[in-house]
């Protein structure tokens, strides 16, 4: 491409403080250093951490900035040494990074890796800890080492997984976040098995995406709890088999579910971030054997509790990010199995947008009758 090795003015939503609307800018985007990548981003998906970072409630979240993090493209560009990745391939930037040589890529035990969490953490680049975005100068900060927001963004290469080209990437965007998190949190962290009866806390696009992982594995019983009594219609789409809405009891939600299900469920799951619902997630497990996992992410400072006899007794409480999958790896692995219809998609997009009707997008997202809202990055 003629714009290799230069500066690339493009549009982009800036954050340039919590809570004020975003700014469509012009922003210049440098050239991809050693073991970096320049994507041109063709659709990115809102996502609630987006919007956690964006209220100033994320301790490591940094003004001004480039949100998002759930998108699809194509790579541009590609800095010294990279070579897993070419110029024209389509892929999908991965907050979760996989460098395959760190101590914990190595270990077996987890999909975290700590190769350039440091930088991303900072929102810079770990080539030079400096940022590839700037608006007449003065530097944009990154974010979860992907910005998406920008219909031009540079990630590290451990960041990009490449896909099939055939797939669409109006669709395949999904597969940057929330729906990887929910089926990995079924089928990697719970491991739920044939039989199992499943409680889901929190119906958007992860509580969803948990219910059909959960009905792929052969639940017995997925029962879904949310305050909005409307999601239920669709969440039947997505496998759920019961709704239990905790404004309809006088009791402690946990103590309903224990009586609905002789003792308790098997495994539970907290999609929504709040530490009480944590609790209520935990206990609601069956004595012995059940199995809590925390998907949810909480505000900085909160804190969970639970009386230490609930885990002596047998339950287990887990917590697991971007569902156990290592993206490099797997998230092509999902794209194959979104075109051989294994894994629903398209059921979770309910709106699509421009970048220029951002704020509109958010507005939706918080309105509770979107689950995921696209938006096209060029006209």
């Amino acid at each position: 491409m003629a714009t290799q090795g230069q500066v690339i003015t493009c549009k982009a939503a800036v954050a340039y403080e919590p809570n004020k609307p975003l700014v469509i800018e012009d922003v210049q985007v440098a050239p991809p250093q050693a073991g970096e990548v320049r994507i041109k981003i063709h659709f990115t998906a809102l996502c609630h951490t987006d919007a956690y970072t964006w209220s100033g409630k994320d301790p490591e979240g940094l003004f001004p900035c480039i949100l998002g993090h759930e998108a699809a493209g194509i790579v541009e560009s590609v800095g010294e040494g990279v070579t897993e990745v070419q110029p024209g391939d389509h892929v999908i930037p991965c907050y979760q990074a996989e460098c395959r040589e760190c101590k914990f890529c190595k270990s077996g035990k987890t999909n975290l890796c700590g190769k350039v969490r440091t930088a991303t953490g900072a929102g810079v680049m770990m080539n030079d800890r400096k940022s590839r975005f700037s608006i007449n100068g003065k530097p944009i900060y990154h974010f979860m080492g992907t910005s998406t927001f920008s219909q031009f963004t540079v990630v590290h290469d451990v960041s990009v997984a490449k896909i099939d080209p055939q797939a669409p990437l109006d669709k395949v965007c999904l597969l940057g976040c929330g729906v990887p998190t929910g089926l990995g949190a079924v089928w990697n962290t719970a491991k739920v098995e044939p039989g199992a009866i499943v409680a889901i806390f929190g119906l958007g696009t992860v509580g969803l995406a948990v219910a059909e992982g959960a009905k792929s594995a052969g639940a017995s019983r997925i029962i879904g709890v949310d305050i909005d009594s409307k999601k239920f219609d669709v969440a039947k789409n997505f496998g759920v088999t019961e709704f239990v809405n905790p404004k309809d009891y006088n009791k402690a939600i946990q103590q309903v579910l224990v009586d609905l299900t002789d003792g308790g469920v098997d495994y539970s799951f907290e999609c929504i971030g709040n530490v009480s619902v944590m609790r209520a997630a935990l206990e609601c497990c069956h004595k012995g054997w059940g199995t809590s996992v925390i998907i949810g992410v909480a505000a900085s400072g909160q804190e969970i509790s639970t009386r230490p006899f609930q885990l002596v007794t047998g339950r287990v409480w887990k917590g697991t990010a971007f569902g156990g999958f290592k993206s490099r790896s797997q998230v092509p692995w999902l794209v194959d199995k979104y075109m051989k219809k294994e894994i629903k998609i398209d059921e979770y997009i309910t709106h699509n947008l421009t970048l220029g009707e951002i704020n509109s997008a958010f507005d939706l997202m918080h309105g509770g009758g979107c689950l995921r809202c696209v938006l096209k990055m060029h006209e």
